[in-house]
């Protein structure tokens, strides 16, 4: 096995699933486990400034080897797994030399994946493939990306004669939960730009991301006995049902693509007397993410008129912004990454809008400009997640390259 495929290996047998709705950071105390290791391979590897804060962040700089007047330039990738799917004893499956059919993930519980029901595998024939047993999430995202980064550390490290400027890297807790760069230390880090390696598909790459928001709906009902409830009773079940068949059918996750936002009820809980729902809303168009928000407090105020104010209450919260906005006043970052991707074999990158969000989001707008590139991973936040191995080895191999080039990048002033 390749390093970056035993480092991988190594660290998805850490269960570093994040929370939603914890009140720390890192949401989990199991994320400083993946932190700690990380922090020991960047001192074996004689990266300076090594560090891990209170928060689990893990920090390092591989020192320049040549004078040069440019940016410096970091690597991100975050550490933690999504809460949507098990991360517990994850039992990786190497399928060596895929034939391009279907992939027994677990016989004893019939789950089998497809190229029918997932056609990207039909670009993976004859190439090796790290799955799960159809038990638990793989973590391709993002270990996949931090055993990229920390085995592109050691080359540089190992190799001198690899003329670059001063590199960064960081790992992040808990992307998944829109929480992975409230206490990173930006100005104590020392990059001027940044990428995420936080991707899909090997010679792709991203610089667009969603506006995003959070929407709870409250709904407060009256509960009476049904036999005597004409005229008294108030469903709340019934007014969320209703407040979900007044936003856009067509708008769902499931029917949506590309640069076409959504609302997607992500939670519904309740009964006769309280219902909550929760929502995600997102779009890259910032006018229509702010229409979106807005059309959810507009069927609230009717609701509340037909119901009784207080009825309803909507609530909503940004929590990042399209990058692109930040990103296009530095477009070098796309074109280095671009050439790097070239003498690679990629001629022309696959650039198109992420259906989400990455650190790199926020970052952005906290003065890092930081577009995303490919990790190799599919299918992430369950059972049906996999990742290549070749796919991997060029990503070290890209990451390697932008590094040297940005000893050629001048500094903007």
């Amino acid at each position: 096995m390749s390093k970056v495929v035993d480092r991988f290996l190594k660290y998805i047998a850490l269960d570093t699933q994040s929370a939603e709705g914890a009140s720390t950071v890192p949401s989990t105390e199991k994320q400083f486990a993946l932190a700690k290791l990380l922090v020991e391979e960047l001192k074996e590897l004689g990266l300076k400034d090594v560090s891990m804060s209170e928060h689990g962040y893990v920090y390092g700089t591989i020192p320049a080897n040549v004078e040069a007047d440019c940016p410096v330039v970091g690597f991100l990738a975050h550490m933690d797994t999504s809460p949507d799917f098990s991360d517990e004893n994850t039992r990786p499956q190497l399928i060596k030399n895929y034939d391009g059919g279907d992939i027994i993930l677990n016989k004893a519980l019939n789950i089998h994946m497809s190229p029918e029901v997932f056609p990207d595998l039909k670009s993976y024939v004859g190439m090796d493939l790290i799955t799960t047993d159809g038990t638990s999430l793989l973590g391709a995202d993002d270990k996949a990306g931090i055993a990229e980064i920390i085995t592109m550390a050691e080359i540089l490290m190992a190799h001198p004669e690899i003329p670059h400027g001063a590199v960064k890297v960081a790992f992040t807790p808990d992307e998944e939960v829109g929480h992975g760069v409230d206490f990173f230390d930006v100005p104590g880090w020392g990059a001027d730009v940044a990428y995420t390696v936080d991707g899909g598909a090997w010679g792709s790459m991203e610089y667009e991301t969603f506006n995003a928001a959070y929407m709870k709906v409250t709904i407060h009902g009256q509960n009476i006995h049904p036999g005597s409830a004409k005229d008294k009773m108030k469903n709340s079940l019934l007014i969320g049902m209703e407040f979900q068949s007044m936003l856009p059918e067509a708008e769902k996750p499931q029917y949506t693509q590309m640069y076409e936002g959504f609302f997607h009820l992500n939670n519904m809980s309740g009964n006769v007397e309280e219902t909550s729902l929760h929502y995600i809303v997102r779009d890259h168009n910032r006018e229509k993410f702010e229409a979106r928000k807005a059309l959810g407090h507009t069927i609230g105020e009717f609701l509340n008129k037909k119901y009784g104010e207080g009825t309803v209450i909507v609530e909503t919260a940004d929590n990042y912004y399209n990058m692109a906005e930040k990103i296009r006043p530095h477009m070098y970052l796309m074109d280095v990454a671009a050439e790097a991707f070239k003498e690679l074999g990629v001629d022309a990158p696959v650039i198109r809008p992420i259906r989400g969000g990455t650190d790199g989001s926020r970052l952005s707008y906290m003065g890092l400009p930081c577009p995303n590139l490919c990790a190799g991973g599919h299918n992430a936040h369950g059972k049906y997640e996999f990742v290549c191995v070749q796919s991997m080895e060029k990503s070290v191999d890209l990451l390697v390259k932008i590094a040297q080039k940005f000893k050629d990048v001048k500094k903007p002033q």
